[in-house]
């Protein structure tokens, strides 16, 4: 069926606002990526646009040299890796059973989570939990507090509520366990799902920022965004690079020192979402709208 002439208007004018919603996303990352290698003649007379200036990697170089953001790197991947571990871990454990339909009290467990949803206690009450749980000072405080998105939650139990009830019978019939269900089983159909919720879960734990400030108080803990927070707030870590570096304290300037750093937050993020983004869509939609 050929589109009518309102609708081929109609999808060119989603087109344009989407290309235009695209470029003011990519632009700003596309300028600070050539900030990070202009030289700072070029940074300091505004000659660095969408393209390099005098190209130079003056700027990572000093970064690593100078800056502690090879440890506060190690730092963001192991708060990632091992938060977003025992997030999927624990997302599946409370999602599976909520999704059974023979499962005792399945509504009353449903909504006291649901509550939790719209009604927090607050930051005070919830950090005077933390340090009652002697947690304040390591990486338990970030994890634990949030081990289970609520939404993430129900967007997986209805994910797992859609299998269709003959695979259970099917497997129940050939002696299947309930453990050999979920991993052989309920698992593997649900890559698309599990594969986004995994990229919210990282995403947010690499961009971890507040609960870091206020729960370690190592700055030898701290990770990528509260490093690079502290380079844009104050000048000392420039003063640093420009003792260790005298003489490259004509080639660099705190802009591109900066940039290299959003560079480097940024980076992993962007290369790992092109393999995850094929179950992105198909995963929210088929855990959020069937049923």
């Amino acid at each position: 069926m050929k589109p009518t002439w309102g609708e081929r208007i109609f999808l060119k004018v989603n087109y344009i606002v989407l290309f235009l919603a695209g470029l003011s996303c990519l632009l700003p990352i596309v300028h600070i990526a050539s900030l990070s290698m202009s030289s700072g003649h070029a940074i300091l007379s505004g000659d660095v646009g969408l393209w390099p200036v005098e190209p130079t990697w003056i700027a990572y170089k000093n970064l690593v040299n100078g800056t502690p953001i090879v440890n506060s790197l190690k730092n963001s991947i192991i708060i990632t890796v091992v938060g977003t571990s025992l997030n999927m871990l624990f997302t599946i454990f409370a999602a599976y059973p909520l999704s059974r339909k023979h499962f005792y009290a399945k509504k009353f467990f449903t909504l006291a989570i649901v509550f939790t949803m719209l009604f927090s206690a607050g930051l005070i009450p919830n950090f005077l939990l933390v340090k009652s749980l002697g947690l304040v000072g390591n990486y338990g405080a970030i994890w634990i507090p949030g081990l289970i998105s609520v939404y993430n939650l129900l967007v997986l139990r209805s994910f797992f509520e859609n299998i269709p009830d003959e695979l259970e019978e099917a497997a129940r019939m050939d002696g299947c366990s309930e453990w050999r269900l979920i991993i052989q089983i309920v698992l593997p159909l649900s890559k698309p799902v599990l594969a986004t919720l995994a990229l919210f879960y990282g995403v947010n734990h690499w961009n971890s920022f507040f609960n870091l400030l206020i729960y370690i108080n190592d700055s030898n803990k701290f990770n990528l965004s509260v490093l690079v927070q502290n380079m844009v707030r104050s000048q000392s870590i420039i003063a640093e690079l420009a003792q260790l570096n005298s003489e490259d304290l004509a080639k660099i300037t705190p802009e591109s020192v900066i940039s290299a750093g959003i560079m480097v937050m940024i980076l992993p993020i962007i290369a790992v979402y092109p393999f995850l983004q094929k179950y992105f869509v198909n995963g929210v939609m088929i855990g959020a709208i069937k049923g």
